[in-house]
């Protein structure tokens, strides 16, 4: 079933004044249940744009968006219900951060969907759970925690409200190399535990290399290209042109394919580098 779907959507900034300036145009598209999409484009692209039309923090100029088969914008009434399955993490969520504790501030949430205090507990220490957090922490300020605590304290608040789709904006912005794994894993282990539907915004083509299923690629406003990760990596040269790169490793295959018969370079995986590499060394070795 389709979680997400456009139809011809468009979104125009500052409209009839000097400064009018179109940031999506025309972008049609249906994403399915339970895929992990990652969503690349340069600076200016209309990335960023485009996913707030997702949950209805941006109205269409035009077009429409649909969460299920329910055009988000035809009754207004609905919005509310439709920001709780559709969760958005922007970048440096820890600055939205407020409560007393940590326990407070991911309880806040599934507090306002009029859940349970039992049913807001259960939800809390999941959340809590799936990002890597004690109990001994909930008890705690999140001011008193290391800044990739914090940033796991936000993605907590919005994975507590146990959205159908995740939707997360360069989560890892300004992080450690260590504490951008340890995010990246903790939202790849909650997609393979709840099946659900994600969307990685990130400039990191080897982050959406290991995470992503599919890549969803904008540019200068317009959707280029969604498609399978190894199929949008090898289009290596449109992908240049527009000021993307791709994945070492994915260039070191690209050179080798046209040197050595046989190689396949939608190679964007150090694992998959390594069985091709295997099973070239396979065939060499019986003779083939």
């Amino acid at each position: 079933m389709t979680a997400i779907r456009t139809e011809h959507l468009t979104h125009t900034y500052s409209v009839g004044t000097p400064f009018q300036k179109v940031a999506v145009d025309d972008v049609s598209i249906a994403i399915e249940e339970g895929e992990y999409v990652g969503v690349i484009g340069h600076t200016g692209s209309g990335k960023s744009t485009f996913i707030q039309h997702l949950n209805g923090l941006l109205a269409p100029t035009s077009g429409k968006v649909c969460i299920g088969e329910q055009d988000l914008w035809a009754d207004k009434s609905k919005l509310r219900s439709f920001r709780f399955a559709v969760g958005l993490v922007f970048q440096y969520p820890e600055y939205q951060l407020f409560g007393e504790t940590v326990y407070s501030d991911i309880a806040f949430g599934p507090t306002n969907m009029g859940l349970t205090q039992e049913e807001v507990d259960t939800r809390v220490r999941q959340a809590a759970r799936f990002v890597g957090l004690s109990d001994e922490k909930l008890e705690k300020s999140p001011f008193e925690l290391s800044g990739g605590q914090k940033r796991r304290v936000a993605i907590a608040g919005v994975l507590a409200m146990d959205p159908k789709v995740l939707i997360l904006d360069e989560p890892t912005a300004g992080l450690d190399p260590k504490g951008r794994d340890k995010i990246l894993g903790e939202i790849r282990e909650y997609h393979e535990e709840k099946k659900n539907t994600v969307l990685l915004v990130s400039h990191s083509m080897e982050d959406i290399a290991k995470n992503a299923t599919m890549a969803l690629v904008m540019n200068q406003s317009r959707l280029f290209c969604y498609d399978r990760v190894e199929e949008v990596f090898g289009r290596a040269a449109e992908l240049g042109k527009m000021g993307l790169s791709i994945p070492q490793v994915s260039r070191v295959f690209l050179s080798l394919a046209g040197m050595v018969p046989g190689i396949d370079p939608r190679v964007y995986t150090v694992q998959a580098a390594r069985d091709q590499i295997l099973a070239k060394v396979s065939e060499r070795g019986q003779g083939r």
